[in-house]
C-alpha cells in the first residue's frame, strides 16, 4: 500500500511552497488509495519558533489535507515528532558504527573552522577531511577518556559512483568522491535531518518520498544510508522548483507569504488547493479549474514536471474569484461574516433577520469579490446609517445644477411605492428622472453616489430594493439638502 509523508520542520510558519509538497502527497495518496502521514522534523532545536507547529496544522486542516497518521491523530508507526524518536536514531547510528560504517569524531568545532578556511584559501571544495575515521584504538580511547565531546560521522565511500532513480527525472548518478563523511548523531544526542528522515521513512513504511528538487544532491547520502543499514529506499518523486513570473527564487515581492496570509486576506481552501496542485503537475488538459474529487481521480505521478513552476500571483487572485463565484449564498455569507464583524459592520451576535440581511448583501457583491477581505470595503454602505462619500463622486455627479431636485424628485416617487421591489423602485427612478429631463446615466449615476457614496457597485435598482426604503429615502433627501446651493 502507498504510504507517503508530509514532514515540515517548525521553525516558520507554513508557506505555500510547503502546502505544495503537502498537497501532492495528499493528492498521490487519495488516488492510490494509500496512507497520507504527518511527521514533525523537530530536532533542531534551536531554531524551533513557538506556534509553528500549531499553525502547520491548523494550516493543513484549512486545506483539507486530514492525516491519515500522525500528531493528534495517532497511528501504529508513532511517535510522530522526531524529538520523541530519539532512541531509535541513537540504535541505528551506533549499528553503524559497530559495523565499520559510521565512526566517532571529535573534532573541535575550532579545529573545523581551521580545516575549511584552509581548504577555501587552497580553492579546494569544503568538506570534513575525515581525520577521525582513521584515529588509532589508542587515540578513541584517550580522547574517550579525557571527555571529549563527539558526533557520529557516516562513512561514505570514497570511490565510485552513487545512483539512483528520481520518478520524475529519471536516473541520477553522483561521483562518491565528492561526498562528505556528513555527521548523523549531533553531539546532544539529537539526529541530523539525513539520518533521521532516512531512519523514520523506514520504520514508518513509507513508499514514495516528495520532496522539492532542492534535496537532489542529498540523494546520496540518504542512498548510502539505506545501504548501509540494508534497507530498501522508497521511490524518490523531487518536485520542481517554485518560481516568481520573472523566474526569480519565489520571495514575499512576488506574493509568496506564509499561508495565514492567504488565510487572512481570504483565499478560499478549494481555491488555493486547485492552484498549488497545477505549480508542478498537469493532468495534460487545457483547464485550471478542477474539483478537490477531480484532483484525486487525475493525480499520477506521470504529471509531475521535470522544470520550475512558476508562481503567479494574479492567477491564484483570479481562480479564487472564481470559486467565490461558485460557492452558495449561505456559505459564502457565513465566510464574510467574521470579515464584516472585524471591521465592526455587524454585531457579533446576530438574529436571523440580521443574518438573512447579510445574504442579501452577499448576494450582491459575490461577483465583484476577488478574495474575502475586500467585502467590507465592498459592502459598507449597506451597513451604515449614513454613506461615505467619495469626494470625486461628489463633486462629478451632485454638484451638478439641478442635482438636488432631481434627488428630492426620486425620494418623493420612491417613497410613495406600495410595492418595494426592484421593478417598481426602477420604474420610479426613471420617470422621476424622465420628469426632471435626467434620463439614463443622468439620473442613475447620482442616485446611485446619493444612496452609496461611490460610483460603482452592485445593480443600483437591487442595491436599492436591499438598502430599504428608509433608509434610501432619507440618503437621497438629505444628499438633495446637502448639496442645494
Amino acid at each position: 500500500m502507498v504510504r507517503v509523508r508530509f514532514a515540515p520542520s517548525p521553525t516558520g510558519m507554513l508557506h505555500i511552497g510547503g502546502l505544495r509538497t503537502a498537497i501532492f502527497d495528499w493528492l498521490f495518496a487519495r488516488h492510490e488509495g494509500g496512507s497520507f502521514i504527518l511527521r514533525i522534523e523537530d530536532t533542531d532545536r534551536t531554531r524551533l519558533v513557538p506556534g509553528a507547529l500549531e499553525d502547520i496544522m491548523a494550516g493543513l486542516r484549512w486545506a483539507g489535507l486530514q492525516w491519515d497518521e500522525g500528531p493528534e491523530v495517532g497511528g501504529n508507526h508513532g511517535p510522530y515528532l522526531q524529538s520523541e524518536r530519539l532512541e531509535f536514531y541513537q540504535k541505528y547510528a551506533q549499528q553503524l558504527v559497530d559495523e565499520g560504517k559510521a565512526y566517532y569524531c571529535y573534532c573541535t568545532p575550532e579545529r573545523l573552522e581551521e580545516m575549511r578556511s584552509a581548504q577555501q584559501a587552497a580553492g579546494k571544495p569544503t568538506g570534513y577531511d575525515r581525520r577521525c575515521r582513521f584515529l588509532s584504538a589508542e587515540e578513541r580511547a584517550r580522547l574517550e577518556g579525557e571527555g571529549a565531546a563527539k558526533v557520529i560521522r557516516f562513512a561514505m565511500p570514497d570511490s565510485g559512483t552513487t545512483t539512483f532513480i528520481d520518478a520524475v527525472r529519471g536516473e541520477l548518478s553522483f561521483e562518491n568522491a565528492l561526498q562528505d563523511d556528513f555527521v548523523i548523531l549531533k553531539s546532544d544526542g539529537f539526529p541530523t535531518y539525513h539520518f533521521a528522515s532516512v531512519v523514520d521513512d523506514h520504520l514508518m513504511e513509507i513508499t514514495h518520498v516528495f520532496r522539492g528538487e532542492e534535496w537532489i544532491s542529498s540523494g546520496p547520502k540518504h542512498v548510502q544510508i539505506y545501504a548501509a543499514l540494508g534497507w530498501e529506499p522508497p521511490v524518490w518523486v523531487h518536485l520542481p522548483l517554485i518560481l516568481g513570473t520573472d523566474r526569480s527564487k519565489l520571495s514575499k515581492r512576488h506574493g509568496a507569504v506564509s499561508l495565514r496570509t492567504y488565510i487572512e486576506e481570504g483565499y478560499l481552501p478549494e481555491a488555493v488547493v486547485n492552484y498549488l496542485a497545477l505549480l508542478g503537475w498537469s493532468a495534460g488538459e487545457d483547464r485550471d479549474i478542477y474539483s478537490i474529487d477531480e484532483l484525486i481521480e487525475k493525480f499520477t505521478l506521470d504529471g509531475v514536471i521535470d522544470h520550475p513552476a512558476i508562481y503567479d500571483s494574479q492567477k491564484l487572485l483570479w481562480m479564487n474569484g472564481q470559486y467565490i463565484r461558485m460557492t452558495s449564498i449561505d456559505r459564502l455569507a457565513e465566510l464574510i461574516l467574521p470579515y464584516l464583524q472585524k471591521a465592526g459592520l455587524v454585531p457579533e451576535t446576530l438574529s436571523k433577520e440580521q443574518m438573512d440581511y447579510i445574504k442579501k448583501v452577499t448576494t450582491l457583491v459575490q461577483d465583484r469579490l476577488k478574495v474575502l477581505s475586500e467585502a467590507p470595503e465592498m459592502s459598507e454602505f449597506f451597513f451604515v446609517e449614513e454613506p461615505v462619500f467619495d469626494p470625486k463622486a461628489v463633486d462629478k455627479w451632485l454638484k451638478k445644477p439641478g442635482t438636488p431636485e432631481l434627488l428630492m424628485a426620486v425620494a418623493n416617487r420612491v417613497d410613495a411605492l406600495d410595492d418595494w421591489n426592484m421593478e417598481a423602485i426602477e420604474a420610479a427612478v426613471r420617470e422621476a428622472g424622465a420628469e426632471a429631463g435626467a434620463e439614463g446615466g443622468k439620473v442613475i449615476h447620482p442616485v446611485r453616489v446619493a444612496t452609496t457614496g461611490r460610483t460603482v457597485g452592485p445593480g443600483l435598482f437591487e442595491t436599492i430594493e436591499t438598502l430599504g426604503k428608509q433608509r434610501v429615502v432619507s440618503r437621497l433627501r438629505k444628499a438633495a439638502e446637502m448639496y442645494n446651493g
